[in-house]
């Protein structure tokens, strides 16, 4: 499911989707930049086919008409041995 962002607003970023077709809230969207991928969550449905979402880095970059891709799924870290004992930020 594909978006385009409307507006940007320091970490704050909305988004719009067909109607009927909109992420469940805290469902990861990403949004390719510089050949990077960028990572926010989805906080808020804030009617008219349009969610807010919280950005997980940098913001500096994004415009509005930018194609936002819904990952159907939310933001998760991996487990494992090699993570063990390890703390992690929201950017891990």
């Amino acid at each position: 499911m594909n978006g385009k962002i409307v507006q940007v607003s320091g970490s704050v970023v909305d988004v719009e989707f067909e109607k009927g077709k909109m992420p469940k809230i805290k469902e990861a969207l990403t949004v390719y930049l510089d050949g990077k991928t960028h990572v926010m969550e989805v906080a808020q449905h804030i009617g008219g086919g349009r969610v807010r979402c919280i950005m997980l880095s940098e913001s500096e970059g994004l415009y509005r008409g930018m194609e936002v891709t819904a990952t159907g799924n939310s933001i998760c870290v991996p487990v494992g041995a090699q993570t063990l004992g390890r703390m992690f930020n929201v950017l891990g």
